[in-house]
């Protein structure tokens, strides 16, 4: 039985550990059939030592989403590879250390204006970067932290989620004639090394502990995984500007 993205072509940013949403996305892609090919950035090195623990061997590329020649190359580099694009997902997020940890009223503006270049625009950039290389449509899929609310320490981090939603939405409205999905995958806190350097990130993984429905486990970013996959299968063929909780159920909890 043929798995649910065979003969797809995947990118995958954001691979940085074994922890990663993005590392189990690529090992669940493979496994249902994929070709993927995986980005990285500031260290290609890290992610394709990671990338040999997946089922197959995969190309690492560098690619920093803020530097216009990067992105200017990648279609050429990726199309050589691959031959084209069925899939993308962004697995990519970065503040200052000063727009985090409880310094929310006093982060310059430079350092929010890293957190929204890296974090939210770079949906709309990644994309159009990649777009020459899914003429038979596609699917684009991310990772938010449900910017409905204001969380313990996230800081800007808050803010810049609720951009790149947006921006998912938008380019759902813009890409759909193209037959290009967009959709977020909004999982609960993981042990990741994006979350290692969020001060007091145990304060905000806390709230899972008494409020989820569902038993959360920080250590399994699999569930995660999975629902990536699915958005880059074809069982969501009409689903677009959505976002799909991977949170144990806590997004519909009150109190």
């Amino acid at each position: 039985m043929s798995g649910i993205l065979e003969g797809k072509r995947i990118l995958i940013t954001g691979v940085l550990t074994e922890a990663s949403i993005a590392f189990h996305a690529a090992k669940l892609a493979q496994e249902q059939g994929a070709e993927v090919i995986l980005t990285a950035y500031p260290r290609p090195t890290l992610t394709e030592r990671i990338a040999k623990k997946l089922p197959k061997p995969t190309k690492v590329i560098e690619l920093d989403v803020t530097n216009d020649e990067h992105l200017g190359r990648l279609a050429d580099i990726v199309g050589e590879e691959l031959g084209g694009l069925d899939g993308v997902v962004h697995s990519i997020g970065f503040a200052p250390q000063d727009a985090l940890g409880g310094n929310f009223l006093n982060t310059p503006f430079e350092s929010v204006a890293t957190a929204m270049h890296v974090s939210a625009y770079s949906l709309k950039s990644l994309t159009m970067a990649c777009l020459p290389l899914m003429q038979n449509g596609g699917s684009v899929v991310g990772l938010t932290f449900d910017a409905q609310f204001a969380w313990p320490q996230y800081d800007w981090m808050g803010p810049a989620k609720a951009a790149l939603e947006a921006t998912s939405r938008y380019m759902a409205r813009d890409l759909g004639k193209q037959n290009i999905r967009c959709n977020l995958v909004s999982a609960g806190p993981l042990g990741s090394m994006a979350a290692k350097s969020i001060p007091g990130f145990g304060e905000l993984a806390s709230v899972w502990d008494s409020r989820s429905p569902l038993e959360w486990d920080l250590k399994d970013p699999e569930p995660a995984g999975r629902g990536v996959v699915a958005l880059l299968s074809d069982w969501f063929p009409k689903t677009t500007g959505e976002i799909i909780h991977v949170d144990g159920g806590l997004h519909a909890i009150g109190a």
